[in-house]
């Protein structure tokens, strides 16, 4: 090894320095969750560590990937399935800094998170570590967690990069997609977080993109992340994606984690020495790598401390504003903390709280709040009574009498409060779930306590989507949970007895049943290969356009308090629109309020859903407060991408603007021109006639030739707006030219082919 004093501070030159051995074992792991170093070459390791909604970490001899082996305690916020439920970038990025200071106090550079990969079926077995089904609302959490945990100086892993919507054959199931729908649904949010966080890592996922290993996709790792997106960063295998090494290296994989015992650095080598790989790749990666390392070392604080107070109160109040009232009828809730009423808390759940997900994300959590123990200390002057109702997991023997006990219990109080949800081994990493229904013994028991006590409130505990159909209209209020971290107990007491005011938003659609769920035929697909056949109809996009019963709708979420909205305005300008709303507390309660504004293009060439989340804000209102809210559309959020010239376009129609409270609950609609992008379709001869007249130099040329085929044929030419006329403009122009009866060449064709093209070169087309 070279003197360091000789070296250079610059990582290309640094790497410049080494031997091919030593740059092929810098670009893979050293142990489970530390880099390779070169002190006498300046190049430290750096520790990697799994999140995203908490500090998983291990030490290198019990460590796993798999959620198996225990951890350090650690702030357990609430997972990703409730952060998104708040709708707020500023909550998400907060999180974000209290995630790093836990990192930099116990050494971690790395923490991998966040997941923004789209919910595309409620059976995806980690779910709860994902946003959304929207691809804005997950790319908008995402960037500002990023913002948040980079800005105290530590690295983030966006990840899985891309199209790991399932748990099943996730190791190597092709996920087939069509660009269109890859571009608009599925890398979208990582595009936001890429372009606007500047994730320190990037993480590829285990499964196959169109056939391609994720680890090994020059298009994904290289063309459209680097070249398209302007990536500078280091691309992170998952813990075992890498299939083949030096493919991986030449495809723009830099990292390969953990070690491979050797076995990926000597294939390295063994192929640069072939010829197969170029060196000039491994530098690259290498250098990358260096970089990182060096920027890792910089930012770390040894002496830096966290305060697990402060941290557990913001876990509490994530939890708080990520629940979702979704109903409540009578206004049964807030329960009165003062009054001396009975109250009935039913189920294990409330004193076994089901708070986080299975997997790489488990975390151990620094304390633990029920909420049973919230709710006695919350009111204390009610009578709270409580029955476990149910095993959590395991079958138990005495189940009937836990039954039987819970249903006397209900019978005797003013309200009954009923805990259901999903079981720990209903969803994890790893394995999918095979059907989105409450377990059996948890629905019987709920229709038994209705029945004897109609004032039944139901709070939910679950990370991914159950049916509520069958049931939901029996009870008069349900508190959508999902899964509320380490203070969710306490969270949970806050909103029942309104301490706090619900403001969830549903980040995800509940659908009636399975069968109505857009990938459901296709799921998970079968000999290796899944179909992403519903394109982009995703989540509430598939069911707004069939008109389509749901539980309830995306965006939905109650209040203890109402809104009034009013004087919409919409300001447009070159790079996009300025949609304005008066939002009112028209309540007797303080509140949250979360404004989405959706986007629709009617008229356009290609086909487009009803509506889209383009924009939302979350504003926090006084009664009888009135705010003005303003939310910026960006022009590119309004392109969809045309796959015949492999772009993004902007169409020059009238845009409606819909102001909701849920993808359904429409309160205000505008209409806004936009001006569109300077394009067309460029037809040739076997371009249909219909493609012809929609150009703008074709269609008058080609109406010329027409209009000369029409005297021709007299009487016989079809009329307009006939089946006929219909029928001619279906048909390819060379095979109308080709027709004995019609009086127009192959030469004419020819020369319309020429006109298109000569203004084509003179034109611009495309869109940022």
């Amino acid at each position: 090894m070279n003197n360091p004093d000789q070296l250079t501070k610059n990582p290309a030159e640094t790497v410049a320095r080494l031997t091919l051995t030593e740059k092929a074992d810098l670009t893979t792991g050293a142990g489970w969750w530390h880099t390779t170093a070169y002190l006498d070459a300046g190049i430290p390791d750096f520790r990697l560590s799994d999140g995203p909604h908490g500090l998983r970490l291990q030490n290198d001899t019990r460590a796993d990937h798999l959620g198996i082996n225990g951890s350090a305690p650690a702030t357990c916020f609430p997972p990703a399935v409730t952060l998104a439920c708040t709708w707020d970038a500023d909550l998400a990025g907060r999180v974000g800094v209290a995630l790093a200071r836990e990192c930099l106090a116990h050494g971690v550079h790395v923490l991998l998170g966040p997941g923004v990969n789209i919910k595309r079926s409620p059976l995806c077995g980690r779910n709860f570590e994902y946003f959304s089904e929207d691809p804005l609302l997950s790319g908008v959490l995402g960037a500002a967690w990023v913002k948040g945990l980079q800005a105290q100086g530590v690295g983030a892993s966006v990840k899985h990069f891309a199209a790991n919507n399932q748990e099943t054959g996730r190791m190597s199931v092709s996920a087939d997609i069509d660009v269109r729908a890859l571009r608009e649904i599925y890398l979208p949010a990582f595009r936001r977080v890429v372009t606007e966080a500047r994730p320190w890592t990037v993480m590829c996922a285990y499964n196959r993109v169109n056939g391609v290993h994720a680890s090994q996709n020059p298009w994904l790792l290289t063309d459209v992340l680097r070249d398209e997106w302007g990536y500078d960063g280091v691309v992170v295998s998952d813990w075992g994606a890498v299939v083949d090494r030096a493919r991986a290296l030449t495809a723009g994989l830099d990292l390969e984690m953990p070690s491979s015992s050797g076995v990926g650095p000597t294939r390295v080598v063994t192929a640069v020495e072939s010829g197969e790989l170029s060196e000039e790749a491994l530098n690259r990666s290498a250098a990358r790598v260096v970089a990182l390392a060096r920027k890792a070392a910089a930012h770390a604080r040894p002496d830096a401390t966290f305060d697990p107070a402060a941290h557990h109160d913001l876990a509490r109040e994530v939890a708080t504003r990520g629940a979702v009232l979704l109903k409540n009828d009578g206004a049964l809730l807030p329960l009165d903390p003062a009054a001396p009423q009975r109250v009935a808390v039913i189920g294990e759940f409330a004193r076994t709280p089901r708070y986080q997900g299975a997997g790489s994300s488990r975390v151990t959590p620094t304390r633990l709040d029920d909420a049973l123990t919230s709710l006695i200390e919350a009111a204390p002057a009610a009578h709270i009574t409580f029955a476990p109702g149910f095993p959590v997991d395991a079958p138990d023997a005495d189940a009937a009498a836990l039954h039987e006990e819970a249903v006397r219990t209900a019978e005797s109080a003013d309200v009954a409060v009923l805990f259901l949800g999903l079981p720990p081994s209903f969803e994890s990493e790893g394995y999918d779930r095979e059907h989105i229904e409450l377990p059996a013994e948890q629905t019987r028991l709920l229709a038994a306590v209705v029945a004897v006590n109609p004032n039944t409130v139901v709070v939910l505990a679950n990370g991914g989507v159950v049916r509520l159909a069958g049931w939901v209209d029996d009870v008069p209020a349900v508190l959508e949970g999902w899964l509320l971290g380490q203070a969710g107990g306490s969270a949970t007491a806050d909103l029942l007895f309104g301490r706090a005011n619900p403001s969830g938003r549903l980040a995800e659609t509940i659908p009636q049943r399975l069968a109505d769920t857009p990938a459901h035929l296709a799921w998970p697909g079968e000999n290796g290969h899944v179909a992403y056949s519903e394109g982009l109809f995703v989540g509430y996009r598939h069911y707004d356009a069939r008109d389509m019963r749901v539980s309830f709708p995306f965006g939905h979420g109650l209040s203890y308090t109402t809104f009034d909205y009013a004087d919409l305005r919409v300001v447009s300008d070159a790079n996009g629109l300025d949609v304005t709303v008066a939002v009112t507390n028209t309540g007797e309660r303080a509140g949250h309020e979360v404004v989405q504004v959706y986007v629709a293009a009617p008229g356009v060439r290609a086909r487009r859903p009803v509506r889209e989340l383009k924009g939302f804000a979350t504003v926090c209102l006084t009664p009888g407060e009135t705010q003005n809210v303003t939310v910026r559309v960006a022009r590119a959020d309004l392109a969809y991408f045309d796959t015949a010239a492999d772009t993004w376009l902007v169409e020059d129609v009238d845009h409606r603007i819909d102001i909701g409270a849920s993808s359904r609950d429409i309160r205000l609609t505008a209409t806004v021109p936009v001006k569109g992008d300077a394009y067309a379709d460029q037809p040739d001869a076997d371009s249909t006639v219909e493609v012809w007249l929609a150009h703008p130099v074709g269609g008058p040329a080609i109406e010329a030739l027409l209009r000369r085929v029409q005297k021709s044929m007299g009487d016989a030419y079809p009329k307009e707006g006939s089946a006929r006329d219909r029928m001619v403009a279906s048909m390819r122009l060379s095979q109308l030219a080709g027709l004995p009866i019609v009086p127009l060449g192959f030469d004419d064709v020819q020369e319309l082919v020429e006109t298109v093209r000569s203004a084509a070169g003179t034109g611009s087309q495309g869109t940022s």
